[in-house]
């Protein structure tokens, strides 16, 4: 998050939100950010700071989104987490994983989620969705997602 506090540059900062949900700012040290929006965030650091400052003005904007990622594993150049960007289907998230191995079975692809607390397992054949067949298997992917590339 960037946190802008006008006239303040000593207060103006980015900051991660960190896993249990606090960001930590110099004068108000850990402050809940988890579940606010920015807004929301900008008018409690602002009241924190009235005790230091005069009239505050605080300006909270996202400027990475970290917590949405999707996991690619098996047969590629680069496995791991990677974050979902808005409306990313399948085919884009392989892009980001730099290739398949030569063992890489592309036929054979699935993605693997969650829906209705059980594992639900979607095929994907790349060599198809590529070619322009079966494009309905390229779905959008949710938070959460592995993509498996066996």
């Amino acid at each position: 998050m960037q946190i802008d506090v006008w006239k303040e540059a000593e207060l103006t900062r980015r900051v991660p939100v960190r896993p249990d949900g606090k960001i930590s700012l110099p004068l108000l040290n850990d402050v809940q950010a988890a579940g606010l929006t920015p807004t929301q965030l900008a008018s409690v650091l602002t009241e924190g700071l009235k005790k230091f400052i005069n009239s505050p003005q605080v300006t909270v904007t996202v400027s990475e989104i970290n917590s949405r990622r999707v996991y690619i594993t098996g047969e590629v150049a680069h496995a791991g987490a990677i974050p979902l960007l808005p409306n990313m289907t399948v085919l884009q998230a392989l892009s980001s994983s730099g290739g398949f191995t030569q063992f890489a079975k592309t036929k054979a692809i699935y993605i693997l989620r969650t829906e209705d607390g059980k594992q639900v397992k979607h095929p994907f054949n790349y060599k198809d969705v590529r070619a322009g067949k079966n494009t309905d298997q390229n779905i959008l992917l949710l938070p959460g997602d592995e993509i498996v590339v066996p």
